[in-house]
């Protein structure tokens, strides 16, 4: 299969997929218990006129049929409906939201990769002793351990130290963007080193495992029988290779974190898609959670299709 064919015939996987995404969204809330208008309006005195016309402005109306295919023609525009609790767009709390999601995920999942890899490439080297399975263990207990408990940790620790809630300290004026960077530095050191360490783990595991492999192929045996130094084999021939696995979890996470941070974002009260989603779901706040569920789908699956595409980049004997 040519290149071309290769990037259609996935692109068109990812639309279908995408499709049975948007059926699956809209029928999935449907089926939840309870009138999200009579959640609106607990009064029993409100008259039905008033209910008939909310139910008109939400989308409500209508048989399943007509609202599926007002749900997918309004989607295709970009439109996500109206909000029952905050009473604007979902479409525009979603991108305030994203965007404090995205600044809070970058670095931790960056140094999340940077330090789990360096772990998982001592634990390779040093297979079988000590060091590996110090490094072995320290990933795993990380993997196992629960974002919120970690959370709830650095809390305490950090209590009197650094700001423990929120992204910029309310109510305060800065002279500058610099002040109010560091402003907001502060407030991301513990949730960033939370999400960090939690996924630190899984890096440091899959590099040792697809270093070990690598060390043990021909053409290793052959750069060691040529003289090569240790680093040169290392950085030359073994992590191009085993770098692969890697970069496949690291877009597989970028495009689940989106959502996977709610442990986190509701410890630490940061403003995110992951805490939108906590409070949508107390107040049943339908259209937000079809947005946020629509968001957090959609990143994972454009970040498996860039995965898929960039593999041919990233190491050329893979053939399309």
């Amino acid at each position: 299969m040519n290149k071309k064919n290769y990037v259609l015939k996935r692109i068109g996987h990812s639309i279908l997929t995408l499709w049975l995404i948007l059926t699956l969204n809209f029928f999935l809330f449907r089926m939840l218990p309870g009138d999200p208008l009579r959640l609106l309006f607990t009064d029993p005195r409100v008259p039905l006129e008033v209910l008939e016309k909310m139910r008109v402005q939400y989308g409500l109306d209508g048989s399943l049929l007509y609202q599926y295919g007002k749900y997918l023609l309004n989607t295709l525009q970009g439109e996500l409906g109206m909000s029952f609790v905050y009473n604007m767009p979902v479409s525009e709390i979603l991108v305030e939201r994203l965007i404090n999601t995205v600044i809070l995920l970058l670095p931790a999942t960056l140094l999340s990769i940077l330090l789990g890899c360096l772990l998982g490439i001592v634990a390779a080297i040093k297979r079988g002793r000590a060091s590996d399975f110090i490094c072995l263990s320290l990933s795993q207990l990380l993997w196992a351990t629960p974002a919120f408990w970690l959370g709830l940790i650095f809390m305490m620790l950090s209590s009197g130290f650094l700001p423990l809630s929120g992204m910029i300290s309310a109510g305060m004026t800065f002279d500058s963007i610099w002040a109010k960077g560091v402003d907001l530095m502060k407030h991301m050191a513990m949730p960033m080193c939370t999400l960090s360490l939690v996924m630190l783990g899984q890096y440091a595991i899959v590099m040792r495992n697809s270093l070990i492999d690598v060390l043990t192929e021909d053409y290793m045996v052959i750069a060691r029988a040529k003289g090569l130094s240790r680093v040169r084999q290392l950085f030359s021939h073994a992590l191009p290779n085993a770098i692969l696995p890697v970069m496949t979890l690291a877009a597989l996470n970028l495009g689940l974190l989106i959502g996977g941070a709610i442990q986190t974002e509701t410890v630490f009260t940061w403003p995110g898609v992951g805490r939108l989603v906590f409070d949508a779901l107390l107040r049943r706040d339908y259209p937000v959670l079809q947005g946020a569920f629509l968001v957090i789908s959609s990143c994972a699956l454009l970040a498996n299709l860039l995965a898929d595409l960039f593999y041919k980049l990233i190491d050329p004997r893979i053939e399309y």
